[in-house]
């Protein structure tokens, strides 16, 4: 059998240069080629690059939530919708940013630079305002808030109208007035384009009572103090009353600025009464004629006869009334100056 020769290890180019008298320089494996750095400068250039295109892209589309002074923010960009807020629901909106903060961001666009405008969260700002005033506390001085782009003014009404008519809802005078504000303020050509627009997804039958109450926006807007307590049934009858007759909203102007409503009831009851129709007026007496009578106040009668001349009788007839008859007329009684008041009563009193 043969021997099986033992082979040595074969030795590392290292030691084979070493034992042939070469010096060498061993490469660290760790060192990346320069082609390495290069890709990874451009992989995290391209990165960096992306994330800011990405949050540029997420501020303008309205994504990306701000924080933004109250003294930036213009409450009166847009006409409000809302004419008034119930004092408890503002309580307690101020009582819940008080404990968690704002929750909800509010809506702006930019106005210029640094200055937004408010599109839709006019109930937030004003609680945030309140409790920074109260408190002086720095979470207060600022407000969170969404980013919008609107192309023209009539996409921010909208965008106004949209978030009321989902959190609160409007009365039908306040969806009118902003129809009326945002076609005053050049936002739309007409009312029937602003209603067509600001209420798209509304009923024709809603749109068409929206439109009514345009009349009482008209002419009552300036005098009215709760016009959102007008039910519907009496602002579609007011309307009516107004398109009917054009000086009645003169006339109840009037009558609200010399005597203003103290309440929405007050108001509403005003309102109805100035609907309601006229008093008749009382008829006019019917004359009497030849051969005639009648019985006047207390137990007098009054007699005419064919020649004209009238005769009053009856026990009323007596000296007393004698005296009173003949004194309206500024006649002195020198028929009987020593008769006593008590003259028993004539059975009559001829009166030429």
């Amino acid at each position: 059998m043969a021997k099986r020769k033992r082979l040595s290890p074969a030795r590392g180019w290292e030691e084979a240069d070493a034992a042939a008298g070469l010096e060498t320089k061993a490469m660290p494996f760790s060192a990346p080629a320069p082609i390495a750095s290069v890709a990874s400068d451009a992989s995290a250039s391209a990165a960096l690059s992306e994330l800011t295109d990405e949050l540029a892209r997420a501020r303008a589309e309205g994504r990306m939530v701000l924080e933004l002074p109250l003294e930036r923010v213009v409450a009166r960009y847009l006409v409000r919708d809302r004419i008034a807020v119930d004092a408890d629901e503002m309580a307690a909106l101020v009582e819940s940013i008080r404990d968690r903060g704002q929750q909800t961001p509010i809506e702006v666009a930019r106005i210029e630079d640094g200055v937004y405008g408010l599109i839709s969260g006019w109930r937030r700002l004003q609680a945030l305002e309140e409790l920074h005033r109260e408190t002086g506390e720095d979470r207060f001085a600022t407000v969170r808030a969404f980013l919008r782009s609107p192309e023209e003014a009539s996409d921010a009404y909208l965008a106004m109208v949209e978030e009321n008519e989902v959190r609160v809802g409007l009365s039908y005078y306040e969806r009118a007035r902003i129809v009326a504000k945002a076609v005053e303020h050049g936002a739309y050509p007409s009312h029937k384009k602003a209603l067509q627009s600001l209420f798209r997804s509304a009923s024709r039958a809603k749109r068409s009572k929206i439109g009514s109450y345009l009349v009482i926006v008209g002419a009552l807007d300036a005098v009215l103090r709760y016009p959102q307590g007008i039910g519907e049934r009496l602002g579609l009858r007011l309307a009516k009353a107004l398109e009917a007759d054009p000086r009645l909203g003169a006339r109840i102007a009037e009558a609200l600025r010399a005597r203003p409503a103290g309440s929405a009831e007050a108001e509403a009851a005003r309102l109805a009464a100035a609907l309601a129709p006229p008093a008749p007026a009382p008829a006019p007496a019917r004359g009497i004629g030849p051969g005639e009578r009648c019985r006047l106040a207390g137990d007098v009668e009054l007699a005419v006869a064919a020649d004209g001349s009238v005769t009053l009788s009856g026990a009323g007839v007596d000296a007393a009334f004698r005296a009173r008859l003949l004194r309206t007329f500024g006649v002195a009684d020198d028929a009987a100056p020593d008769a006593p008041a008590s003259t028993p009563p004539g059975p009559r009193a001829r009166v030429l």
